[in-house]
């Protein structure tokens, strides 16, 4: 009984609305009526790219391959790492690749990508319906992305990146004091994250791994070089003065378009020979 008292009420309203107001109560049904139609076409468009990532594995060691993956850039973030991630936790899981920060700060997700090195968390996913991942080049690859860093490490360590001193502190338990434009000497430099992003891009480093110390420690050992506190500046430099550790650079500053932090090795590395040529 309820109900009909409630259609008979709705049926004297709508009687007493003007021709006029039907017109734009039907006009807006049939507009929220095409929104809806709309709406699913809308959400099923997609933007899928295709991504080659170099494969292999030492559990099964047969011929390394470029694998495909298709994902849809509108369910995805920005960066490469963003793909990354998301094919291994949806589609491969077994996809092998270091990272850490995703701030651009460590250094772990260094990769070539498109030909050319970076990071993968600072770099964009590219244009276009493909792009092809592979690991850092010429180094020796522990599995898929991962590359051995051990040799890398170890020319980082040989040119003591650590403040040495012959004489104590001039304050006791206090810091070394420095000037603002003994500090600025180090911009350029100490920002460095060890990424081996232009060591690996540079070919002197492809040719001579074992013996050329290559741009990253070379900018360190620069670092160390040119700082006002360290008192070691003869012995590191005739620590570099080599054939081989310094004079195989011959500035094709491939460094310096690959460093993701926007430094210049190269540069840093003819200061060195610069100071080499001058006798310190």
């Amino acid at each position: 009984m309820a109900t009909g008292l409630v259609r008979r009420a709705i049926s004297r309203v709508q009687s007493t609305v003007s021709p006029a107001a039907k017109l734009v109560i039907a006009r807006a049904h049939a507009s929220e009526a095409q929104a809806q139609q709309v709406e699913p076409t809308a959400k099923s468009s997609s933007n899928i790219k295709t991504f080659q990532i170099y494969r292999w594995s030492p559990d099964n060691p047969q011929k390394p391959e470029l694998k495909n993956y298709e994902i849809d850039l509108k369910d995805c973030g920005p960066m490469v790492l963003d793909a990354l991630i998301k094919i291994k936790n949806e589609i491969d899981s077994t996809l092998t690749f270091r990272r850490s920060c995703r701030e651009g700060i460590c250094g772990s997700c260094a990769m070539n990508i498109d030909g050319c090195n970076g990071l993968a968390c600072l770099t964009k996913i590219p244009s276009g319906p493909e792009s092809t991942i592979t690991p850092l080049p010429h180094m020796f690859v522990i599995k898929d992305l991962v590359v051995d860093m051990t040799n890398f490490y170890n020319q980082y360590k040989s040119i003591e990146p650590w403040l040495k001193r012959k004489n104590p502190p001039p304050t006791p338990g206090k810091e070394i004091p420095q000037s603002k434009n003994d500090r600025a000497k180090l911009d350029g430099m100490y920002e460095c994250i060890l990424c081996a992003c232009c060591s690996t891009s540079c070919p002197s480093y492809w040719w001579n791994p074992e013996t050329y110390l290559g741009p990253a420690a070379l900018l360190h050992a620069n670092r160390w070089i040119m700082d006002s506190r360290d008192e070691f500046t003869k012995e590191r430099l005739d620590a570099v003065n080599h054939e081989f550790k310094l004079y195989r650079c011959h500035t094709i500053l491939n460094c310096a378009r690959a460093c993701p932090k926007g430094l210049n090795p190269g540069k840093q590395i003819q200061n060195i020979k610069k100071l080499e040529l001058l006798g310190n």
